[in-house]
C-alpha cells in the first residue's frame, strides 16, 4: 500500500455526513463511526483538547491508525445504517459490540390457507399470516409448537390442503392421535378452523378454559383408571402454567414495549431486555457486550440499540431504557421509519415503567453474578484457544479459520467441503460446498489444489482467513502453500494431525509438528473443526449419492438445461470428451449459442 499520509488526508475530508473507517498497518478494521460532518469528525481523532479521545480506549485506537477510509452518505440517517451494517459485517476492535449476534424468532399461523399450519419462522414477513413474537430462544418456541399442535391436533405436514384432500391413507401422527387428518378428509375445513381460533386465542395467553377442559379429561381418565393418559394430561397442564407465567405481564397496558437496563463490573456488561407485547410479557434475553472501562453506560445502551434493531424484524412502539442515550432524535427517527410509525425512547422516572427497569436491572446484575465465571470460561474456550493458535503461528491474533476435507468415491461423487470457525465457534453461514470439476477417482493432492485454487479466486466468498487450517500432514500442507503463495497470498498454512487413534494431537506448521500444552483449549478447538469438517463434507457426499444415478455434473453448469445436455451428450458421448473440447468445438454444434458454450467451457477450464 502507498504511504498514506494522514495529516494531508485529513484536509480533504469533505463537510459531507458519512461514514469513516479506520485500518491498522495490517489493513484491518479498528473501528467504524458515522458523522453528519466527516470533516469535523474525524480531524477530532487527530487533535488533541477534544473530549471523545481523552477515552483510553480510543488514545489506544488512534495509535494503531495507520490510515482511515470513508463513504460519503446522503444523509445521517444513511450513514446511521451503514454504520450498523459494516459493524456487523467486520466486527471492529475497537466498537463497543453486541458478543451474542442472534436471531429471535416468531411462532406464525399461516391462517390464510384452507388448513393453516404453526410453524417456527425467523423473520415476520408482510403476508398475511399470524405472528407471535419475537421469542426469547428457540427451545421456547419449538417446545410452545409441539405443545399447542399436540393440544389441538395440528397437522405436521407442508402440503398445500386449498384445493380439497389427497384422499390417501392416514399418516403416523392421525394415527396417534395427534393430527385429524385434514389430508385425507377426515375433518372440515370448518372444523378445523375452530381449532385454529382455539390455537390463536391460547398463543394470546387465554389458557384458562384449555386448562379446565383439561382438567375435567384428566378426571375422567383417572376415575377410568387410566393412570397413564391422565399423566400425559397433568404434563400437559404443567406446561401451559409454565408458559402462562412466561406470558403474564403485571401491567395491564395493551402498547408494546421493550425494557432495556444494564449490569457491569471492570470488565464486563451484560444487557437485559425484557418483551412486552399487548400487554402480555412474552420472555427475556440477556446479551454480553464487549465494553471499556471508560465507556459510559450512555454509550453502552446506545451502540446496543442500534445493532439490536438493526437485526431484529419487530420494533415495539416503546422502548423504556435504563438511561438516556445519545442520538436520541436520529435514533428514534431511525426506528420510526423502520416500523412505519412513530417509536417513543423513554426514561422512567416513577411509577408502573419504572419498577419494570428495576426489575430489568436486577435480572441483567443476577445474570453478571452468576455468568461471570461462565462467560469466563467460555472465553478461553474460544477466544483463549484462537490466541493459542495466533502464538503457534506468530501473529497478534486470530479470529477465522478455515478448514478443508475432500470426500470421494468416483465421477462427480469428488466434493470438498470448507468450514468456517470464527472466534473459536462455527460460522455456518460461511461454510461452502465444492464439487470437484478437473480430478476424477481418489487424488486428494490434485483435488485440493482445486477446492484451494476456486476458494481463493472467488470473490463472492469474500473474506480470507487469518490461518488455513488443512485436514493432513505435510502432503496436504504443502499443496496449500503453493497455492497460497501463487496467488500472492500471505496466510499460514497448518495441518490438523491426528494421531494412531484418531485423535488431533498437534499442528504441522513450517515442516514441524507442533504438539499443544497440557490443558491446551485450542486442541479442544482444532478438535472439534477437524470433527466439523469431516462431517459438513461427508453429509454433502450422502446428498449427492441419494440424488441418484441419473445426475450428472453437467446438471452444475449454469443457464445447462436437460436439452442442451442432451445435445452435448450425444455429440461428444460422454463428460470427458466435453471437458476436452475446445470453445469453437462447443459453439458449433446444433442448438448450442455462444453463451451456452463459454459456460460449458468455463466450467471446465
Amino acid at each position: 500500500m502507498e504511504i498514506f499520509d494522514i495529516e494531508e488526508e485529513l484536509t480533504k475530508l469533505p463537510h459531507k455526513p458519512g461514514v469513516y473507517i479506520m485500518h491498522d498497518e495490517n489493513e484491518a478494521i479498528l473501528y467504524v463511526g458515522k458523522a453528519i460532518d466527516l470533516h469535523n469528525r474525524v480531524r477530532q481523532y487527530f487533535r488533541s483538547g477534544h473530549g471523545h479521545n481523552n477515552s483510553p480506549k480510543i488514545l489506544r485506537m488512534v495509535s494503531q491508525i495507520s490510515y482511515f477510509e470513508y463513504i460519503i452518505t446522503a444523509s445521517e440517517m444513511e450513514a446511521l445504517v451503514l454504520e450498523c451494517n459494516l459493524i456487523k459485517e467486520h466486527r471492529p476492535k475497537y466498537n463497543t459490540l453486541m458478543t451474542d449476534d442472534k436471531g429471535y424468532p416468531f411462532i406464525k399461523v399461516t391462517v390464510d390457507e384452507k388448513f393453516p399450519r404453526i410453524m417456527m419462522s425467523h423473520r415476520m414477513s408482510r403476508d398475511k399470516s399470524l405472528y407471535f413474537g419475537p421469542f426469547t430462544d428457540r427451545k421456547a418456541v419449538h417446545d410452545t409448537i409441539a405443545l399447542v399442535k399436540k393440544l389441538f391436533s395440528i397437522r405436521n405436514c407442508n402440503r398445500d390442503l386449498n384445493y380439497g384432500p389427497y384422499n390417501e391413507r392416514p399418516c403416523l401422527y392421525h394415527q396417534i392421535g395427534q393430527c385429524d387428518s385434514p389430508c385425507s378428509g377426515n375433518i372440515s375445513a370448518e372444523d378445523y378452523q375452530k381449532k385454529i381460533e382455539n390455537v390463536v386465542s391460547f398463543l394470546n395467553g387465554n389458557t384458562k378454559d384449555i386448562s379446565n377442559e383439561l382438567k375435567a379429561k384428566m378426571q375422567n381418565y383417572s376415575e377410568n383408571m387410566e393412570f397413564e393418559k391422565a399423566a400425559e394430561i397433568r404434563d400437559l397442564l404443567t406446561s401451559i402454567e409454565k408458559i402462562s407465567e412466561k406470558q403474564r405481564a403485571e401491567n395491564t397496558s395493551s402498547e408494546d414495549r421493550d425494557i432495556i437496563a444494564l449490569a457491569r463490573n471492570e470488565k464486563d456488561t451484560v444487557i437485559s431486555i425484557f418483551f412486552v407485547r399487548d400487554g402480555t410479557l412474552l420472555g427475556r434475553e440477556n446479551h454480553h457486550m464487549s465494553t471499556d472501562s471508560s465507556d459510559t453506560d450512555s454509550e453502552i445502551i446506545t451502540e446496543f440499540i442500534k445493532q439490536y434493531y438493526m437485526g431484529t424484524p419487530f420494533i415495539p412502539k416503546e422502548i423504556l431504557t435504563v438511561t438516556a442515550i445519545n442520538e436520541e432524535n436520529l435514533i428514534t427517527d431511525f426506528l420510526t421509519e423502520r416500523k412505519g410509525q412513530k417509536v417513543h425512547i423513554t426514561v422512567p422516572q416513577k411509577g408502573e415503567k419504572k419498577g419494570l427497569i428495576k426489575l430489568a436491572e436486577d435480572n441483567a446484575n443476577l445474570v453478571l453474578q452468576q455468568d461471570i465465571e461462565r462467560i469466563k470460561r467460555l472465553e478461553k474456550r474460544t477466544t483463549g484457544a484462537c490466541q493459542e493458535i495466533a502464538d503457534i503461528v506468530g501473529l497478534e491474533s486470530v479470529s477465522r479459520l478455515e478448514a478443508f476435507d475432500i470426500s470421494n468415491i468416483s465421477g462427480y461423487h469428488s466434493v470438498a467441503s470448507m468450514v468456517v470457525f470464527e472466534n473459536g465457534k462455527p460460522k455456518r453461514n460461511a461454510y461452502r460446498k465444492f464439487r470437484l470439476r478437473t480430478v476424477e477417482g481418489p487424488d486428494d493432492y490434485a483435488s485440493m489444489k482445486e477446492v484451494l485454487s476456486r476458494r481463493y479466486t472467488d470473490e463472492k466468498i469474500g473474506t480470507f482467513p487469518d490461518v488455513i487450517m488443512m485436514d493432513g500432514g505435510k502432503g496436504q500442507v504443502h499443496v496449500a502453500e503453493m497455492i497460497v503463495d501463487s496467488l500472492g497470498l500471505d496466510i499460514p498454512v497448518c495441518g490438523m494431525v491426528k494421531d494412531d487413534n484418531h485423535r488431533t494431537r498437534g499442528l504441522y506448521y513450517k515442516d514441524e509438528e507442533v504438539e499443544f500444552p497440557p490443558g491446551s483449549e485450542a486442541i479442544h478447538m482444532i478438535t472439534a473443526l477437524q470433527d466439523e469438517t469431516h462431517r459438513f463434507a461427508i453429509n454433502y457426499h450422502k446428498q449427492l449419492r441419494s440424488e441418484g444415478q441419473t445426475h450428472s455434473i453437467l446438471d452444475d453448469i449454469p443457464g445447462i438445461g436437460a436439452s442442451r445436455k442432451k445435445v452435448l451428450l450425444l455429440h461428444f458421448k460422454d463428460v470427458d470428451n466435453i471437458k476436452k473440447a475446445s470453445l469453437e468445438e462447443l459453439a458449433g454444434i446444433e442448438g448450442m449459442t455462444q453463451k451456452a458454450a463459454e459456460a460449458v467451457y468455463n466450467f471446465f477450464n
